[in-house]
């Protein structure tokens, strides 16, 4: 399974349009175009088909959890006394 098919998969499955995907990205600074993402979002064999990374993945799913649940809370972090 490619980093596209997660993306497709969590795309359907959390019912998010692709503006809603840009806002995500820009919640860890990732700027993404509408056209860059339709092209992640593109069958492989298509000419505008282009590989989502992991770094692209990666700041998706940091966004997404800002998105869901919030921005870290700093003084929540486990601390040893």
């Amino acid at each position: 399974m490619t980093n596209n098919d997660i993306l497709k998969k969590l795309r359907v499955a959390l019912h998010l349009r692709n503006d809603e995907i840009i806002e995500i990205m820009k919640l860890v600074d990732f700027n993404v175009t509408a056209s860059e993402l339709g092209a992640l979002f593109r069958k492989e064999d298509h000419p505008n088909y282009k590989d989502c990374g992991d770094q692209f993945l990666r700041n998706f799913l940091n966004g997404l959890i800002i998105h869901k649940r919030g921005p870290r809370d700093e003084s929540a972090t486990n601390t040893i006394d």
